[in-house]
């Protein structure tokens, strides 16, 4: 049996491939435009990628227009021994405690006062960092859950990429991950296992950092993630506690990843839809934390289980500022909305709302579905920087022109007055 598998659409030139998608999209054929691998073709640097099972309909559709089209079938996506998607109820980030179960345990603890913790418990940030010299910071983090999806090989590549997404949301770099492996010892056959750890290592691989051990315990449902060390300059450093007001919000992936994976497991996403989810969720942060060092941001944070809402709320206590967001310039998914609309929300987004709602004014207006795309759970999401308001364009630029085509003004950050959050 398989799995939705892509197929990739190879062309002679780009005027090709944007020919082909135009007609492809008039009739209603999902496709999305991907970069080549260069071991697959020199010819043209982009093709489009679709579902398998509309081959022959895209085929003939092209070739009523006489475009040229070679078709390459990627190997190894056949469907697992096992669908990792029926061992959980809730997988990825929105598997996560609610947040304030998590806040009260840490504030009962006491705190450790050493004046090299550049960032401890207090601030509710990605990582803890460490002075070791005037000039390196080790960025400490771990992160790991139950499966997103299906197929063992992407669950690797997206918890994978969730974990190592910590350091950069602080700004640093990458050097070393130990793999933390939940997985039972019998149940599972052990060459899923052999999928996850082997898509885990090539994101770390990726990511430039080399994976160095681990740990693994018998344990069901299966979880995966990774323990990472990072470095940062001391005086470079991003955290949740620099912002301040008069700053301009980017966030530089779209939202909706929570209810897409909860559409999948109902039925009721499109294939489409839930590869390009897949697809994000796997995208490093990596050259996002160089272009914030490149521009000295420094207040930022990844958007993981507590949705886009919770985690400014971080940012806006952290601080003492105030975060206005405009709902309608957050970029979505492709079928996110939808979904939502229908009432396919994961049970997290409903845990989110309860974190927030007391330091949140929700704009009167402000619909239903919008308000829960702001408190979906992403898992593996993009980074939320505060940007100088005379440099906000020019790093808009340079994400949609390096790594984040998505980007988008979402609001800003002002004085703050009543709230902590002033949703719109």
């Amino acid at each position: 049996m398989l799995t939705t598998m892509n197929i990739i659409l190879i062309f002679t030139s780009t005027r090709a491939v944007i020919k082909a998608e135009e007609c492809l999209r008039s009739h209603d054929v999902d496709c999305q435009v991907i970069p080549v691998p260069k071991d697959i073709s020199s010819e043209c640097g982009m093709a489009l990628s679709l579902a398998a099972g509309i081959r022959e309909r895209a085929e003939a559709l092209l070739g009523e227009i006489g475009l040229e089209v070679r078709i390459h079938e990627p190997v190894g996506k056949r469907a697992p021994l096992f669908d990792l998607l029926t061992t959980v109820e809730q997988g990825g980030c929105s598997a996560k405690l609610p947040p304030g179960v998590l806040f009260d345990a840490l504030d009962r603890l006491s705190v450790h006062s050493d004046p090299n913790l550049l960032v401890g418990l207090s601030t509710g940030d990605d990582a803890g960092v460490y002075r070791l010299t005037d000039e390196i910071a080790l960025i400490e983090t771990t992160d790991f859950f139950p499966p997103v999806c299906s197929d063992p090989f992407d669950f690797g590549q997206i918890a994978a990429a969730n974990a190592l997404s910590d350091v950069y949301a602080m700004g640093g770099k990458v050097l070393t991950a130990m793999n933390l492996v939940m997985f039972p010892a019998s149940g599972i056959p052990f060459e899923v296992l052999h999928e996850i750890v082997r898509g885990g290592h090539e994101k770390v691989l990726e990511a430039g950092g080399i994976l160095v051990g681990g740990h693994t315990i018998a344990d069901y449902p299966p979880k995966y993630g990774l323990a990472v060390t990072g470095v940062v300059h001391p005086d470079r450093l991003i955290n949740n506690s620099n912002a301040e007001p008069g700053q301009i919000l980017i966030l530089t992936k779209p939202v909706g990843t929570g209810a897409l994976v909860a559409g999948q497991r109902l039925g009721q996403a499109s294939a489409a839809d839930y590869r390009r989810a897949l697809d994000s969720m796997k995208q490093l942060n990596r050259e996002a934390a160089e272009i914030m060092q490149q521009f000295r941001v420094r207040a930022a944070t990844d958007i993981t289980g507590f949705g886009l809402l919770g985690h400014a709320l971080n940012i806006a206590k952290a601080s003492g500022v105030a975060m206005e967001i405009d709902t309608i310039k957050v970029p979505a998914l492709p079928g996110a909305l939808e979904l939502l609309e229908v009432g396919c929300i994961p049970g997290a987004s409903f845990r989110n709302l309860d974190h927030v709602e007391a330091s949140a004014d929700f704009a009167p207006d402000l619909s239903y579905t919008r308000k829960m795309l702001m408190l979906d759970p992403q898992t593996s999401g993009g980074i939320l920087l505060c940007a100088p308001p005379d440099q906000a364009e020019a790093i808009l630029a340079e994400l949609c022109a390096r790594c984040c085509p998505s980007s988008a003004i979402i609001g800003r950050t002002t004085a703050l007055v009543r709230k902590h959050l002033v949703v719109l």
